[in-house]
């Protein structure tokens, strides 16, 4: 069965168009990931505003040409964190539905969390007891699991997203010391609300996904071009990620956009991202973290394509 899936996030807008045989991706024929920053302003106004809602349609414009080249017996779009949130969202996701002859799902936090869960954990040894944190660094949320094997068992939806804290708080370039500690004690106080004490020594693994993992990943192995093989299953050490983003947050703008290994429109919004992550990892004691390609996308694929 050939299925496509559009991930509609609050920071970038993502193509899956995949063959799945039983329960498992058997193989994937296009993938794409367009930042597209659809939650910009949400934080702030509740609503998704023109320019942002043009960008996004601009993408799905080329995603609906490949989907329809590709002959898929079944296309969907996810929408998270920006349209939940949004006034507008529903109506968003309508005209989505309407323009595009995509099945759309407004997805809960505890359902984009399951689904991250499954997606990341799609290839793993469905025996393995390893207790494992899944994180899911978003736009507008970030989406942490604990599970075993393919089983989710924990799972949380926090405000804490790369688009969402940027707009918070970061807005000198480049950042200031106290802007940085702003951020950083928010997403703390985020943290510390969402994840119960007693979790937080339990994980014995972590495994991250989307873009600013991935990201991470390819700047720290300083790749040219980036490349999927090299990244996922990379394991990035928090010591890593400290050095990159000590690096990242003293450089302007312009400056950051050359950084090998970083596509120039994640730039903006990088340095929240990797706050967010090196916050996670200290909340739940972890010193290194595997980056995973396998994400929301492959979860949606497998886990809502017959609804």
């Amino acid at each position: 069965m050939r299925v496509a899936v559009v991930d509609i996030g609050s920071n970038s807008t993502r193509l899956l168009i995949a063959d799945i045989e039983g329960q498992r991706i058997k193989s994937e024929l296009d993938r794409e990931s367009t930042v597209t920053r659809l939650g910009a302003g949400v934080d702030a106004d509740k609503r998704l505003n023109d320019v942002a809602m043009a960008r996004t349609f601009k993408t799905l414009d080329d995603y609906k040409s490949r989907i329809d080249k590709s002959h898929a017996d079944t296309a969907l779009a996810i929408l998270t964190s920006a349209v939940r949130d949004a006034e507008n969202g529903r109506q968003f996701a309508e005209q989505v539905e309407t323009r595009y002859d995509l099945k759309a799902h407004i997805l809960s936090g505890d359902q984009e969390a399951n689904l991250t869960f499954l997606g990341a954990t799609s290839e793993r040894d469905p025996d393995d007891t390893t207790a494992s944190l899944v994180i899911d660094i978003g736009g507008g949320s970030t989406e942490l699991v604990i599970g075993t094997g393919g089983e989710a068992g924990f799972h949380v939806s926090t405000q804490a997203g790369v688009v969402r804290q940027t707009e918070r708080h970061l807005h000198s370039d480049p950042p200031l010391e106290s802007e940085l500690q702003d951020l950083t004690a928010d997403v703390d106080g985020i943290l510390a609300q969402a994840v119960p004490e007693e979790l937080r020594t339990t994980v014995k693994r972590g495994i991250a996904v989307a873009g600013t993992a991935t990201s991470l990943g390819a700047i720290a192995q300083e790749l040219e071009a980036y490349d999927r093989d090299k990244v996922h299953g990379y394991e990035l050490t928090r010591a890593e990620a400290q050095t990159i983003l000590k690096d990242l947050a003293a450089i302007p703008l312009e400056e950051r956009r050359k950084t090998k290994g970083l596509h120039p429109d994640r730039a903006p919004t990088i340095v929240a991202g990797i706050v967010i992550l090196n916050e996670v990892l200290k909340l739940f004691e972890l010193d290194r973290v595997e980056i995973s390609e396998h994400d929301i996308l492959r979860g949606a694929a497998l886990g809502l394509i017959q609804t």
